[in-house]
């Protein structure tokens, strides 16, 4: 090892730099020097006094290879990379010398990156007997050897987790599910999670800490509306010490209702919302369920609690439209619309309008059109295409509706236009991510489709998640001209996709193929 001195600066040198050069022999080696207490030279000092003697010229760093961090003791593990001030502050915390001398300056020699070595240069000062101040320079060997941290422990070992999450949504629909978990992804909720696993109905999120589980709870419950459940059960207990090892479960359950299915209220619930009438449909869920009137275009918010004060489930799904035919359309203006004392908010993003319609599989059959009233009035014109609910043919078994007189119950509610599916899937050219793995029955299938369907039809649902651009297809040039006026995503809403590729077994290609699966929930 090499050492480097400064030399030797005796106390009181400056009363005694203009009082006369005097020169003494050294008590060594006789060598003539200049009067400093300890009357030696620099070489009889470097060869009897050693200020580094307390200080380990080797030392082991423990590294973990999963997650790239170093144990800072006791057992604080931090990220650190290599020649950075954190990775500097934790070998200087393993030297235990460095308080009896005075560090000067600090820093790394290169070596290779991979000989698992890590060398720092140290600069101390020291002062020995009669006041004499040393400087040196010396090295410190570090190895780095491989530990595994108790995060990646718990990660390794399957089925250790101290907190499950359980997201469930006992409905017909996974749209809602289907927009939770786009949310979960934008905001990158599912960092800290040991894993997640599909399970019929929804998701299970495993946790190692009980703040991060909590965290998750508590932004599901900001993103849609749900009822939790706690419990926790007694894993093993320390008499000694009264420690106890829980395990935490929350349970989180989603309102069962999504986007366009048709719910039927109470009479006491409607009355809160401003006279709504007794068929609704659910223009949109997001922290709360957002409801439309279609036969007023009245339009109304219920809140989580107050909906689980008093749940309802729908009386019909998407998966139960029937496609019709526009034959006539009536647009009723705003003034001609009727208004009553303790009416709710009206939407005027919808126009109220009459309507005449024939069932598609009986258009030239059947000459008597249907009329209804919508509130489809700014989408729909003679000869549109627009999905439906046929509630004379709907088998439906719900306790409210079963009350209502026949004159309320329309024969048919219009809920949004139909636009052909050869056309929108010939010009998506985006998609999105997912966590969970690929849909195999028909029916996810089709609820995935359809909600990437509303993606496109409402401009504020996609506003709140990430759309990247697939760059296995084209944009086409005429677009617009080509799909006429089928809804589209513009390019401006896209984020670029970043895929590594590697050009010995096509990584890039399988993350790719993986991301244009469906979600299995």
């Amino acid at each position: 090892m090499d050492h480097e001195y400064a030399g030797v600066s005796p106390l009181g040198a400056a009363d005694s730099k203009g009082a006369s050069n005097a020169m003494i022999l050294c008590c060594e080696c006789g060598v003539p020097i200049q009067p400093n207490p300890a009357n030696m030279c620099v070489t009889c000092l470097r060869n009897h006094v050693d200020i580094t003697e307390n200080i380990p010229k080797q030392a082991v760093l423990h590294f973990c290879r999963n997650c790239e961090r170093y144990l800072q003791p006791p057992n604080e593990w931090i990220q650190a990379s290599l020649e950075s001030r954190e990775l500097l502050a934790v070998c200087l915390k393993k030297l235990k010398g460095l308080k009896d001398v005075k560090l000067v300056d600090a820093g790394f020699i290169w070596t290779e990156q991979h000989s698992k070595r890590i060398k720092v240069k140290l600069t101390v000062h020291g002062e020995i007997t009669g006041g004499t101040v040393l400087q040196q320079v010396f090295v410190v060997e570090f190895t780095v050897q491989n530990q595994m941290c108790n995060d990646c422990h718990r990660t390794e070992a399957k089925d250790f987790w101290r907190c499950l999450v359980q997201v469930r949504q006992r409905a017909d629909n996974k749209k809602t599910f289907y927009y939770l978990e786009q949310l979960i992804l934008k905001h990158k909720a599912h960092e800290n999670t040991l894993g997640i696993k599909p399970e019929h109905g929804g998701l299970d999120f495993y946790y190692a800490n009980e703040n991060h589980a909590r965290r998750m709870v508590d932004f599901l419950q900001t993103m849609v509306p749900g009822k939790v459940t706690t419990s926790k059960r007694l894993i093993s207990h320390d008499i000694h010490s009264n420690n106890y090892n829980y395990k935490y479960n929350w349970s989180v359950e989603i309102a069962p209702v999504s986007k366009d299915s048709a719910v039927c209220l109470s009479k006491k619930l409607r009355h809160q919302l401003g006279n709504l009438s007794p068929l609704c449909l659910v223009n949109r869920v997001s922290s709360s369920i957002h409801l439309i009137d279609p036969l007023t275009a009245q339009i109304a918010e219920l809140t989580s609690q107050v909906y689980f004060r008093a749940p309802f489930e729908a009386i019909c799904n998407p998966k139960q439209l029937v496609e019709y035919v526009v034959m006539d359309i009536d647009v009723i203006m705003e003034k001609d619309r009727k208004s009553y004392p303790g009416q709710g908010q009206v939407s005027f993003k919808h126009a109220l309008c009459d309507i005449w319609v024939v069932r598609a599989s009986e258009l030239g059959i059947n000459d008597n059109p249907i009329h209804t009233r919508s509130h489809l009035g700014h989408l729909l014109k003679v000869g549109d295409s627009v999905m439906g609910y046929n509630t004379g043919e709907a088998n439906i078994n719900d306790p409210e509706f079963d009350k209502l007189s026949p004159e309320l119950i329309p024969d048919v509610i219009l809920v949004r236009k139909h636009y052909d599916r050869q056309a929108r899937l010939s010009q998506r050219v985006w998609k999105i991510k997912h966590l969970a793995a690929e849909a195999t029955d028909e029916r996810s299938k089709y609820d995935y489709h359809e909600f990437l369907d509303d993606l496109e039809e409402n401009e504020d649902i996609r506003g709140q998640i990430n759309i990247y651009r697939d760059s296995n297809k084209t944009i086409p040039i005429d677009g617009q001209a080509a799909g006429g006026d089928v809804p589209q995503i513009t390019l401006e809403e896209m984020l670029e996709d970043m895929t590594l590729e590697c050009a010995d077994d096509g990584m890039g290609e399988d993350e790719g193929g993986a991301d244009e699966a469906e979600p299995q929930l």
